[in-house]
C-alpha cells in the first residue's frame, strides 16, 4: 500500500506500506520524511480521526488513497 498524505502544505507525501501496518507505524514513515514527530502528525480523511493502533487494513486504507495530515 502506498498511502498519500496531503499536507496543509502543498507537499505530498508518499510511503510505502501493508496493511498490516498501524496507523502509528505510518506516522512514524510520514514523520521521517517530513521531519516531523510522529506525535505531532494527525491523520484524518472526512472527520474520522485516525487513531495509532488500528492497521490500515482496518480503516480500508488501500493502495494511492489520500488522507489529510495536520
Amino acid at each position: 500500500i502506498a498511502a498519500m498524505e496531503n499536507l496543509l502544505t502543498p507537499i505530498k507525501v508518499a510511503v510505502k506500506c501493508s496493511p498490516d501496518d498501524t496507523i502509528g507505524d505510518l506516522k512514524k514513515l510520514i514523520a521521517a520524511q517530513t521531519g516531523t514527530t510522529p506525535e505531532k502528525i494527525q491523520l484524518k480523511k472526512w472527520y474520522t480521526i485516525y487513531k495509532d493502533a488500528i492497521t490500515l487494513g482496518d480503516y480500508e486504507i488501500s493502495d494511492g488513497m489520500s488522507l489529510e495530515m495536520y
